[in-house]
């Protein structure tokens, strides 16, 4: 296929598939929070909780980790941080009672969304084989028990999971515990999503995570996105969008699917605007590329650069900065000199018009922000995207200066903060000798496991123990079809969480689920008010506080159950103090500042400033912690990012699959049944695809078919009931939603340097029935 022979527009809708008619924003969100209020019916606190949402005194929202600004909206919550905090708040309760009633074979017929809406969890439960039930426990027979299983294995057969959901402190103490028990096996949803950027931008730049603050989308010229759905996953980042779109400054986004919130978007804060006027268009150019075709695309806009810089040498590229803080320039020219723009059309989808008319954009502003998601990390040559799309950056000093820089948009509430702070598989990052120092332990040194590590640890029987601190792990995780096979001969598996989800219902020999508090839950220790922190997508770290009464008095808050376990698992020195840091976080943000003082130093007295603080980043200073001591051009040695293309002949066509998340779903959180923005309900059991490839298949919407993974390693993963349903997107591809489509992804399918799952690249071919 090539670009000129194209069934689908890259710029322009196509009116006879669903697609929403309104802006993001406006009444369809005021709707959706109002619905999921009267779903929950929650606690009478709820009103007050949400008007001090993410503001200082208010507790942070437990949905995404967009910035907090330091003078807020008078609501400074959008739709989804609505919905999860009310899913918190909800008056429905899943106790002994609940389980008395239901078996573990019972609730595997349960939908996802059933699950968590039964309720929140409230007691510590253990699962009794053989009534196929879960019992309540006492939690120190629970701590006793979890702590002789944990003891009479050897550390590297255990795994210690964070989510993004606990704060600073209590991932901090849990990142001890597993060291000082013996193993560095900490995955972490990170691995899911962005380690893509946490392994790859720090070899570029010498940092893990984006260069930008708030103040930079007040400064720069032009935005260009990459594979993020601002509208479903950070929708108050809208409210930047729009500032800087009322200024002048140009957004330009390439994304396979025409998202919503990069269109149009209204401000429900905004009588004006909700009434009398008009929504704000965000994007002046939104271009659908080819899936992996992001490599293709900064390609050709460099090329494009490198034209404009010959023509007028001296006046293009910014030559002092590359000459003083980068290396690498010379190869990387040398190969986008040889790449061809007929092979560049090909694999972008695009157009070389298209992709020159972008590039003029970024010719003309001086001042540039590139913001990227998970359609850019995603993929097995993710590395090299995000290679590329700092490639494009450096090139004119876009690192590193006010109104410039990188910026990839993080999805859970502190999964950036939990790595900040000891949570990750590579002892290497982390200051292990002083915190031996600190507390008179040895600490483990081997490197441990990454997810996919764990996940096949699992499968051959390595791995004995899964200690999941948050988060509905077996659910997310790619091949989860043959992970349930193998799940359940864990010899111990712990859940520490506030609802009920289908992870918990794969048990291993031995499993508890731990109840916890909740962001929004009061956490009192000894009768005084508990703080905790977290860290948001730019880098700055909150106080969070919560207002409500907890749903029961047996939940302990994340740190205290950490801690139970720690003392059970830890051997004991005189500086580890786990009774005295659970009735006081200051104590252990006070251990925190200790061992990062140049980014944590008076913790304590900053944390509940306006906006956070900011913890630093060396990148933006153009400090370059390399191994080059500078910033490195990388250069390409693909133009796809996908491990393999999509085949387009014969009878075993292949497509290239998109999953994706809808309007009504936080990670694994299914909230309801409506993808609003895309103009999607019902079913979750879809497969989405353009008129032409309907066609071409020899398909009719509404049939029912079977999507195969298209990777020939002896094994079959397959989803079957999936309705075809007519969608605007680009040929050769398909999409569905996550998690229902991760059986189709193997665990060795990933990006090549950090192991992130291909969720938005895998090859998978289509069965009628």
């Amino acid at each position: 296929m090539t670009s000129n022979d194209r069934s689908h527009s890259a710029t322009k809708q196509d009116p006879n598939t669903p697609h929403y008619t309104h802006p993001a924003g406006g009444w369809g969100s005021l709707e959706g929070v109002a619905r999921i209020f009267g779903q929950e019916k929650p606690t009478p606190v709820a009103l007050k909780i949400l008007a001090k949402l993410n503001k200082p005194g208010g507790a942070m929202c437990s949905s995404c980790a967009w910035a907090k600004p330091a003078k807020p909206g008078k609501f400074e919550f959008c739709e989804n941080g609505a919905k999860a905090t009310l899913w918190e708040l909800t008056n429905k309760r899943v106790g002994p009672n609940f389980f008395a009633t239901h078996s573990v074979s019972d609730l595997k017929t349960w939908h996802d969304h059933d699950l968590e809406a039964a309720g929140r969890l409230t007691h510590p439960m253990r699962y009794d084989p053989d009534q196929d039930k879960y019992m309540p426990v006492d939690w120190a027979e629970a701590f006793a028990e979890i702590g002789k299983e944990l003891r009479a294995m050897d550390p590297d057969e255990a795994v210690f999971y964070a989510s993004g959901h606990a704060g600073l402190e209590a991932a901090y103490l849990y990142a001890l515990m597993a060291r000082g028990y013996g193993t560095n096996n900490l995955p972490q949803s990170s691995n899911m999503c962005h380690e893509t950027t946490s392994v790859n931008l720090k070899s570029y730049i010498g940092v893990p995570v984006g260069t930008c603050t708030l103040e930079d989308f007040e400064h720069c010229d032009a935005m260009f996105f990459f594979g993020q759905n601002t509208g479903t996953n950070s929708p108050r980042f809208l409210h930047q969008l729009k500032a800087a779109v009322e200024r002048g400054c140009k957004i330009v986004t390439f994304n396979p699917i025409r998202e919503k919130g990069l269109l149009e978007f209204t401000d429900p804060q905004s009588p004006v605007q909700m009434t009398l006027g008009s929504p704000t268009k965000i994007s002046n150019k939104y271009y659908q590329l080819r899936p992996g075709g992001d490599i293709a695309v900064i390609a050709g806009m460099i090329k494009h650069v490198l034209a404009a810089e010959n023509a007028a040498p001296g006046t293009v590229l910014d030559q002092s900065f590359i000459e003083t803080h980068t290396t690498g320039v010379a190869d990387m020219i040398t190969q986008i000199h040889s790449m061809q723009w007929d092979e560049i059309e090909t694999h972008s989808g695009l157009t070389r018009a298209m992709i020159e008319e972008a590039a003029d954009i970024y010719l003309a502003s001086q001042n540039v922000v590139a913001i990227y998601g998970m359609g850019l990390t995603q993929h097995v040559n993710g590395w090299l995207n995000l290679g590329m799309l700092v490639n494009l950056l450096l090139l004119r000093g876009n690192i590193g200066r006010l109104g410039a820089g990188i910026s990839p948009v993080r999805g859970h509430s502190n999964v950036q903060g939990q790595r900040t702070v000891g949570i990750g598989e590579n002892p290497d990052l982390f200051p292990l000798d002083l915190q031996e120092e600190m507390f008179g332990l040895p600490l483990a040194r081997d490197k441990g496991m990454n997810i996919v590590h764990a996940g096949q640890g699992v499968i051959d029987g390595k791995v004995k123990a899964t200690i999941s601190l948050g988060g509905n792990l077996l659910r997310a995780m790619p091949d989860i079809e043959r992970l349930e096979h193998s799940w359940g001969q864990q010899r111990l598996s712990v859940h520490i969480a506030t609802k009920l989800n289908r992870s918990h219902l794969v048990p291993g020999r031995i499993s508890y689920i731990l109840p916890c508090l909740g962001r929004t839950d009061m956490d009192r220790q000894k009768g005084v008010p508990q703080v905790t922190t977290m860290e948001d997508s730019l880098s700055h770290i909150y106080a969070s506080l919560g207002q409500a009464k907890p749903p029961s008095a047996e939940l302990r808050s994340e740190l205290a159950i950490v801690a139970g376990i720690a003392k059970q698992i830890v051997p004991a020195t005189p500086a580890l103090k786990w009774d005295e840091w659970t009735d006081n976080y200051d104590l252990v943000r006070d251990l925190i500042a200790k061992t990062w003082p140049d980014e944590f130093h008076d913790m304590n007295g900053r944390m509940s400033q306006p906006g956070g603080f900011y913890r630093g980043n060396a990148a933006r200073d153009r400090v370059w912690h390399t191994q080059s001591g500078l910033a490195e051009f990388t250069a390409p040695t693909t133009l796809s990012a996908l491990g393999r293309e999509s085949g387009n002949t014969g009878p075993n066509f292949s497509y290239t699959l998109i999953t994706l998340r809808s309007n009504d779903q936080f990670n694994t959180t299914i909230y309801g049944y409506s993808d609003r923005l895309r103009g999607l309900s019902g079913s979750r059991m879809v497969v989405l695809m353009n008129h032409a490839e309907i066609a071409r298949a020899g398909l009719k919407e509404g049939q029912t078919i079977t999507l195969d993974c298209d990777i020939d390693d002896g094994i079959r993963r397959h989803v079957t009931g999936l309705k075809v349903t007519a969608f605007d997107l680009p040929d050769g591809c398909v999409a569905g939603y996550y998690p229902e489509l991760n059986p189709l992804v193997p665990l060795q399918y990933h990006e090549k340097k950090s192991g992130t799952p291909a969720y938005k690249g895998t090859p998978v071919r289509i069965t009628a029935g």
